[in-house]
């Protein structure tokens, strides 16, 4: 995987515990150039317009923050309710950074994307992000990938076993992984490839591969979260985006050298026999 997955500068410490970390490392899938560069490139400023959440397309149990970058469900009985970003993106590689702390998820916990029409509210406890054609969603307690009211499977979908464990075990690894769901950090990174027409997540600086894929193209998608659990704060900041063009040979040999020397060495970036430009261009781009 990346460097800039596992240094990635501005990010804000995860709860999870090393174990889970080490977890995720194991099932990292690998990155595409675009995507790294992306992850490489610092931070749009947090007033950006694609860090709000929709003043009109949520449920009313869902308050809106002044900066609109942060929703908390009131504690509402037998209620499913949804909100989604106020921008949407039609092409482009685009990642948003979603903050939902784990004790304040509860079940039907979904993160994912919608179409500008998704239902955000429904009696009952219930998947909307994911519930309906027009969504697909990430339900973060069971793993469990959601998509026209269907699970599509499990996500990650592949969890390594020792031998031994394996051997004691006949039960199906999709089986045992659904009893057994991955604990899902307070700090997710949603990936959404309009271009290619794919969605993915990034825990514990790991991108775990594509999630969902064959998303229609030249529609509006927008980052949507639903949920059942009163008092539940979510944020959301947009991070960066790239459009369908090749990355910048710069930025592909900045990454090149900062793979070469590797995260222990990165503070002796410095050092390099580089021209001054060159050398702020890399220090900049840690």
């Amino acid at each position: 995987m990346g460097l800039s997955l596992s240094v990635w500068p501005y990010s804000r410490a995860d709860d999870s515990p090393a174990s889970s970390s080490s977890a995720f490392l194991s099932l990292a899938a690998p990155t595409s150039s675009r995507l790294e560069v992306t992850l490489n490139s610092s931070p749009v400023t947090p007033g950006d317009g694609r860090s709000h959440w929709s003043t009109v397309h949520r449920s009313p149990h869902f308050l809106l923050s002044a900066c609109k970058q942060e929703v908390t469900r009131s504690p509402v009985e037998r209620s499913s309710d949804g909100v989604r970003a106020e921008m949407g993106v039609k092409s482009g590689l685009h990642v948003w950074e979603v903050l939902w702390s784990p004790k304040h998820r509860g079940s039907h916990a979904v993160l994912g994307v919608s179409w500008q029409n998704c239902p955000l509210q429904a009696s009952g406890y219930n998947v909307l992000v994911g519930g309906d054609l027009q969504s697909w969603g990430w339900e973060l307690k069971t793993n469990q990938l959601w998509h026209a009211g269907q699970i599509l499977g499990l996500y990650p979908g592949t969890r390594k076993r020792c031998h031994s464990e394996a051997a004691e075990s006949p039960t199906p690894l999709h089986t045992k992984a659904a009893e057994t769901p991955l604990p899902i950090p307070e700090r997710i990174l949603l990936v959404l490839d309009a271009d290619a027409g794919t969605v993915g997540f990034i825990v514990a600086g790991s991108f775990l591969g594509v999630a969902f894929k064959d998303l229609p193209s030249r529609v509006e998608l927008f980052p949507a979260v639903s949920s059942v659990r009163g008092g539940a704060s979510i944020r959301l900041r947009y991070l960066n985006g790239a459009t369908r063009d090749p990355p910048a040979l710069m930025a592909l040999c900045g990454l090149s050298i900062q793979h070469f020397l590797g995260q222990q060495r990165q503070n002796q970036m410095h050092k390099l026999p580089l021209p001054s430009c060159l050398q702020h261009y890399l220090l900049s781009s840690q």
